[in-house]
Order: structure tokens, then sequence, then C-alpha cells
């Protein structure tokens, strides 16, 4: 990007698209893209051109992290069969089919339609996580969707060096050194990934400042991906394991002021970096278009071609995978409306983007190297297309398929864990009361609020809760150390809940973070 000024304009142009994009409930990555197409064309809007090193090493690390930490364990532990399969099988499918197609369709070599296919093999992390934030899928669906998006980029990363390899040299592939150099990707990435996260929980479990914990936070998954690539291993990988091995513990490293705090830097972060990097690969695709030679105008045509190849083979290797897997859970008669919706969700975005930008420009003989600009172009073009195609119709798709979560079942569990955890909240205040140490006034205005509770959870009403004025100074100060004694309570009971599979882990954040309100509320009175 050629001024500072141009990037400032791309932010203040993204963040307004994704305001609205918000408020009128649509998905803001495709939103971005088609405004970025918007602007481009514009007369007098300067060429983009997207710096590698800007999105593998400014943009991805955080975007990775930050859709990792929001994995939760249980669920992903109960899908990491079909994640493996998916993240290995499904990208060498994928990457065959689309290399076969380009080779057939395009003016590509074999070589570089190898390339192509290596490139759009693996579903984007990125795209996945922020479509998905809209959709009411149920938990294990949720996580498999994204768990694949974020491990399946090993696999994608080693089949394009080793593609990109083949391309510039004009050599055969060398197979067994592939799956070493896999070995070495995915697993260097995984040990370095798990390293950093033990050590930054031992640093974050020591630290009560609000301001060091954000620091920590917001480099931790640089630290991670910077050294997985020192290492010549996954920094992809690294920053994914990083962000789930502290994700799934992170309620337990801060307190409550600290977990809002570190939730609104990051949500600001995320927010800033998702709506400038797709709006990114709209701009783009205009100049790289205008870079292609007279013979590659029929690339809409390639793209199309190649987009229909991705979704085809998905679901051909998605249904019969559901299958089994539902047959294996008890279900007599397979459901089809799963597969259809793992394969709409399948998009691409940034990650196959990156991996477009890494490909050499030059060729063994010092040529620059056939068919690297066509292959940006298809990349960014069918990237577009997934993303504005499927991501516009996605919801659709959920509601067809009758595999979303009604409002009313979620309503329902969020008001029985309310329910429990005031029960817990009472229970522990009758033990107090029976100790005769606590002010009355301070035990009657404590039952009042956690009775409110109670019942607003159980009738599922709007009723504000009566309160009382304190008499003295010090029954309030008695009152709040008391009120954020039973929070831990209920903190407690939630996570038994969430560990006995009775809530959703998307219920245990959104009442973690109420309490974590709350206790932040009485801190500061």
């Amino acid at each position: 990007m050629r001024s500072v000024g141009t990037v400032l304009a791309l932010v203040v142009l993204a963040t307004v698209v994704s305001t609205f994009a918000r408020r009128w409930r649509i998905p803001a990555p495709s939103l971005l893209v088609v405004a970025g197409l918007a602007v481009a064309l514009l007369p007098g809007t300067p060429e983009i051109r997207i710096s590698p090193e800007i999105i593998g090493l400014v943009v991805l690390p955080p975007l990775l992290y930050a859709s990792a930490e929001d994995m939760p364990w249980r669920e992903l532990r109960a899908v990491w069969k079909p994640v493996g399969i998916l993240a290995i099988g499904l990208v060498l499918a994928s990457a065959a089919a689309v290399g076969a197609v380009a080779a057939l369709v395009t003016p590509l070599s074999w070589q570089m339609a190898l390339v192509l296919g290596a490139v759009l093999a693996s579903t984007d992390p990125v795209a996945v996580t922020a479509l998905g934030r809209r959709l009411a899928l149920p938990p294990r669906v949720q996580v498999l969707v994204q768990a694949e998006s974020l491990f399946n980029d090993a696999t994608s990363l080693v089949l394009v060096r080793v593609a990109a390899g083949i391309a510039v040299a004009s050599a055969a592939a060398n197979w067994g050194a592939a799956g070493s150099e896999f070995l070495v990707l995915a697993g260097g990435g995984t040990v370095i990934g798990a390293a950093v996260g033990g050590v930054i929980t031992l640093i974050r479990r020591r630290t009560e400042d609000p301001v060091l914990e954000t620091v920590i936070a917001l480099v931790t998954p640089y630290a991670a991906y910077l050294l997985a690539e020192a290492a010549h291993t996954s920094g992809v990988t690294s920053c994914v394991v990083a962000g789930v091995v502290l994700g799934g513990r992170g309620d337990r490293l801060t307190n409550a002021r600290i977990r809002l705090q570190l939730h609104a830097v990051y949500g600001t972060v995320v927010f800033l970096l998702e709506s400038v990097v797709f709006s990114l690969i709209g701009l783009a695709l205009p100049s790289q278009v205008r870079a292609l030679a007279d013979g590659d105008r029929s690339w809409p045509f390639y793209a199309l071609a190649v987009a229909a190849t991705l979704v085809a083979v998905r679901l051909l290797w998605l249904a019969p995978l559901s299958a089994v897997v539902q047959r294996k859970g008890g279900i007599g008669r397979p459901n089809w409306r799963v597969p259809v919706v793992l394969t709409w969700a399948g998009t691409r975005g940034v990650m196959p983007l990156a991996a477009a930008l890494s490909i050499p420009e030059i060729a063994g003989n010092g040529t620059p190297l056939a068919g690297r600009p066509l292959v940006l172009v298809l990349t960014t073009a069918v990237v577009v297309v997934t993303l504005v195609v499927q991501g516009f119709t996605l919801a659709p798709v959920v509601r067809a398929s009758g595999i979303a979560l009604e409002p009313a079942h979620t309503a329902r569990e969020e008001a029985q864990a309310r329910s429990r955890l005031a029960d817990a909240g009472l229970a522990r205040l009758e033990e107090l009361a029976e100790l005769e140490v606590v002010p009355d006034v301070v035990l009657d205005r404590l039952r009042r609020g956690l009775t409110a509770r109670l019942e607003d959870a159980r009738d599922r009403l709007t009723e504000s809760e009566g309160t009382d004025g304190v008499a003295t100074e010090s029954a309030d100060r008695v009152y709040r150390q008391l009120r954020r004694d039973l929070i831990a309570v209920e903190t407690v009971e939630l996570q038994s809940l969430y560990d006995a599979h009775r809530i959703s882990d998307t219920t245990r954040r959104r009442l973690q973070r109420a309490l974590d309100l709350e206790e932040a509320r009485l801190t500061d009175a």
C-alpha cells in the first residue's frame, strides 16, 4: 500500500461497512468484500497491492489466536477424529480435484494447476469464524467447522510448498520429503504452541495488573507465530495450539475486571483486522485482473469452475463421513442436512490469499514464473465467490436445514442455568445465616436479590429487583464482600453445569460474562 493515508482510509471504510453490516444483520465479511470491489472499480482509486508479510505476520496471528481461544475443549475432544480426517483427507482430495480441473479448463500448466489446488484446498478459519458468529448451530457442528478450518492449514501449507517447489524447479514431486515436512511443520508447531501456552499460563497466574495482562494477551499470538517460524515449523499451527490451550483456562487465570478488559480490547482488535483484511480482498482483485495476459481473460469462467469443484468435492467427502458418524451415534437413518450445512460453511478467505501471495515470482531458470498472475487472480476470485455467494446464503441454508438451535431452546437453557446459580447462592447464604456473624439487613438484601433472580429465571420475566438502602457504610461494605463470595459460589456451580454437559459453551460464556460484570460493579462501588 502506498501511503499511511491509504491505510487510514481503508480502516475508516472497513469500520463503516462493518458497522452497517452489524446493524443490518448481514455477514460482515461478505459485505466488506463487495464494498472493497465497488471502491476498487471507482475512477481514481489507487492500486492496492497486498504484501504477504503484512497478511502473514501482522493480520493472521491475532485472528487465528482469537478463533482458537473461543474453541471449547469439551466439544473439540468429541470431534477430533472427524476433524483429523477432514484436515488431511479432504485437503488432499480438494487439492487433487482442483488441480485436475484447472489443468483441463485453464491455460495453466499441470504444475501451476497443482499449486492452485494446494492454495485453495483448506477452508479459512478467519472467514469461518466471522460467518459462524451469526448462526445458532449445534455446538458440535459449530466446533467441527471451526476446528477443521483451524487445523487443516498445516496440510495445505505443506502442499503449497511442495507444489511451488515443483513449479519453480520443474522437478518431480518428492512425496516422502513432503510427508516428513508435514510432520515437522505440524508437529513442531504443535509443540511450540503448547509450550508458549504453558509459559503464558504460568505468567498470567502471577499477574494482576490489567495493563500488563492486556499486553501479554496481545503479544502471545505473535510470540507463538514468530518462535515457530524461526524454528522452521508452522506458525499458524503454533498460534492455533496456543489459543486452544489458553482459551480452555482463560476463566481461571484472571479476575473479572481483567477478563472484561481483555474481552473489550481483543474484540476491538479482531473487529478492525477482520474489517480491513476482507476489504483488501475485494480491493485487490481488479488490480490483479489488470496484470493478466490477454489469453487469460476467461478467468471468471475458470473461477466458477474451481469454486464449483470445491463445493462438489466437499459434499462428496462429507456425506459418507457424516453418515458413518451418525450411524455410530445410534442414528438409524442418516440426516442429509448436516453434510449440506457443513459443505456450505466451508468458505475460503485470508489463508488461501496469503498462501497464493507467498508463491515465488521467479522460476528456477531466472524467468518470471509462468501462470503466477492467473493463480493469484483465481485464488482471489474464488475467495470472493465463496464469501459472497456462500456468505450471504449460509444463514438461509442453516434455517432451511432445521438443525439450528431455536431461540426458545437457548433461552430455556440459560434460564435453567440461572436458576441453578441462584439456588447455589441461596444455599451458601443460608450457611452464612446459621453462623449469625452477618448483619440481618445484609442477609435480607442478598436474599431478596437472589430470590428475585430465581423468580426471574423460572418465570422468564423482566421484573426489576427491589433494593433497599443499607443503613451504614460498613453494612454496605459487608454486603459487597458477601455478594462477591456468592458470585464465586455461582461461578463454581456454572463450571459444574458445563462439566456435566448440562449447558453449552455459549451459555457458559454468556453467564460468566454477566457474573464478571456484576463483580466488577461491586469492586468499583
